[in-house]
């Protein structure tokens, strides 16, 4: 699939770093640095802006080692770029450890996939069918 993109950062387009991946990092493109100090929260700018098809949505996600090694995770996530927005492509980080972390220009902050969608058309009922789990919510099946 083909989607057109305007980089206006200073580094290369978000490409996939194995064959088999689903998402593409994203950089943070700055300035300046910026330090998130413990559970503080920033928006990122990557210079990217997006065209995506209609019927399709780009998921932004925290990435794995980002998140394990050093606390910072993407709030809103996943975070949907919707297909008529046309503005800079940000990512809200957020850090969750009790260090202070900084954002470097050109670090991979974030990964995007893009992903298919539905848009439903609601059919108002007066009841829903019965099924085995029925309204069972959280937790609806014990610990084992």
């Amino acid at each position: 699939m083909k989607i057109e993109i305007v980089n206006r950062s200073h580094h290369a387009l978000p490409k996939y770093e194995t064959p088999l991946s689903a998402g593409m990092d994203l950089r943070a493109n700055l300035d300046t640095s910026i330090t998130l100090q413990p559970l503080e929260r920033c928006i990122v700018p990557t210079g990217l802006f997006i065209a995506l098809p209609e019927g399709y949505e780009a998921q932004v996600r925290p990435r794995s080692g980002l998140a394990i090694k050093k606390g910072i995770t993407c709030l809103n996530t996943p975070g949907t770029i919707d297909a008529d927005y046309r503005g800079e492509i940000g990512v809200i980080l957020i850090n969750l450890s009790r260090d202070a972390f900084t954002i470097n220009d050109g670090d991979r902050i974030a990964q995007m996939v893009v992903a298919h969608h539905e848009t439903v058309e609601w059919t108002p009922v007066e009841q829903l069918n019965e099924t085995e789990r029925g309204a069972g919510g959280f937790g609806h099946s014990g610990e084992k």
